[in-house]
């Protein structure tokens, strides 16, 4: 008597797991497709650079502290430096970033 109520009860969990099991799956297949990988920003760079280009190339916002533009200067920086294979264009870019939101901009702009 026993066992048979062991049983059903083991029969009856099975089936709720089994249940759960397939409204999670039916769940996980309708969810919203996000992309792989962070979307960035599409477009070119503009004749004269401004703060919200420089905070677009810097990954950082338009008001943010002197030390966060810093760092942020030297991880993009690291990742692109032309000693490193990377683009002397865009170091140059990077580089006139950081002085655009430090504040030191020259009327000369980038060196291409």
């Amino acid at each position: 008597m026993v066992a048979a109520i062991i049983a059903g009860a083991a029969v009856a969990a099975a089936a709720y797991a089994g249940k759960y099991g397939l409204e999670a799956w039916q769940a996980f297949k309708l969810r919203p497709v996000r992309p792989r990988m962070r979307k960035f920003y599409e477009g070119g760079f503009q004749s004269a650079m401004t703060r919200r280009e420089a905070a677009l190339i810097l990954g950082v916002r338009e008001s943010v502290a002197a030390e966060k533009v810093k760092e942020a200067h030297r991880r993009v920086m690291v990742a692109n430096h032309p000693d490193a294979g990377g683009s002397h264009y865009l170091a140059s870019k990077i580089n006139e970033a950081k002085d655009m939101m430090l504040g030191k901009t020259k009327s000369s702009g980038s060196a291409f």
